[in-house]
């Protein structure tokens, strides 16, 4: 069985695609004949084309934050077309229970992104050692809220609290974090859709789509399988007709399993976990992990990495996303894509 535990590899900077919505795409990058550019006179139609290559010379930069920021300006587009049609602005509430710096930071950034495009937030903040009742009454407040269209419970919760039943507790109309069984239920079923899909896992497909990945009849591999981005990923992949494989910590030979792969989701949460040996080439690979690793010469003394080691990937990879920069971007503008879409289905808006 091979290892899954490696030593980090060096760091490597990334030549971006750069995104012009307002005046259409404009999509630059030295390349080597698999990549095809278009331009188009609208934010939507920008695209980019990646064929797999069985060598390529270095992997496009699949850039999460030029995308990101398209479809943001997308939304603030539609938000504002919505606001002076009906009067309606989609509202997003946030609940944030205890006191970590880290959720405190994911949900202050949420709020901005709300602002940004015109979405209105609300946020209530409850104190570590409050009742799950005291949680339960702000979901119940929230979703019998009419200017609410989305519910946001920020993880993880305090240990004390049942995960489960809070989340259940969110309307399955406001659950734009997409975490409802009734919505997982329904994205797992064939002719059934679900009203949100969760946020990561559809910022990672949303790439794929942006920059004109085929995924029908390609093998794709997911390595992880968290509720959260694993299996839904997973789930939607198999709904675009992708022969999916899922690589966990009891899989044997994953190395092997995932060098098959066209396309490879990882997210897995173990720096640089995926080398160079276990790609294809021509592989496409979109990069959830976001790890710390100590760097005495970065500023903070540690810097970021993905579950895929770059250095060796970008060598190999016809396309890969950077960590950062990839996949985080593309999770709150999906947030805010899923708020959007909840407003206007409450309101028959199109």
């Amino acid at each position: 069985m091979a290892s899954m535990m490696f030593t980090d590899c060096s760091s490597i900077s990334s030549t971006l695609l750069h995104v012009n919505g307002r005046r259409g795409a404009i999509l630059f990058r030295h390349c080597v004949g698999q990549l095809r550019l278009q331009s188009s006179a609208s934010a939507r139609g920008c695209s980019i084309s990646i064929r797999c290559s069985s060598s390529p010379s270095s992997a496009t930069s699949v850039d999460g934050k030029a995308v990101a920021k398209t479809i943001r300006d997308e939304i603030t587009l539609d938000v504002s077309r919505m606001k002076e049609s009906i009067g309606v602005v989609p509202g997003l509430a946030v609940i944030l229970v205890g006191d970590r710096k880290d959720s405190a930071t994911y949900v202050r950034n949420k709020k901005k992104a709300c602002e940004s495009v015109g979405i209105k937030s609300l946020e209530v903040r409850l104190a570590e050692d409050c009742s799950e009742e005291q949680v339960l009454k702000s979901i119940s407040c929230f979703n019998d809220d009419p200017s609410i269209h989305g519910i946001l419970v920020q993880l993880p919760l305090p240990s004390h609290m049942d995960e489960q039943n809070i989340l259940n507790a969110v309307s399955i109309e406001k659950d734009v974090d997409g975490f409802h069984p009734l919505n997982i239920g329904r994205l797992a079923m064939r002719g059934r859709e679900p009203l949100f899909v969760p946020c990561t896992p559809k910022g990672c497909i949303e790439l794929l789509h942006r920059y004109n990945v085929e995924i029908k009849g390609k093998r794709a591999v997911v390595i992880g399988r968290s509720n959260i981005v694993g299996m839904p990923a997973a789930l939607l992949l198999q709904r675009e007709d992708a022969t999916v494989s899922i690589i966990h910590s009891r899989t044997k030979n994953p190395e092997e399993i995932t060098r098959e792969a066209d396309i490879i989701i990882a997210a897995v949460g173990k720096p640089n976990m995926v080398r160079g040996s276990w790609i294809k080439p021509g592989a496409v690979i979109i990069d959830v992990g976001i790890n710390p690793v100590d760097d005495p010469n970065a500023p903070r003394g540690y810097r970021l990495v993905g579950d895929v080691c770059y250095e060796e990937a970008c060598q190999i990879a016809s396309a890969i996303t950077p960590v950062p920069g990839g996949v985080g971007p593309m999770t709150i503008a999906m947030l805010l894509s899923n708020t959007l879409i909840s407003a206007k289905r409450i309101h028959n808006f199109e």
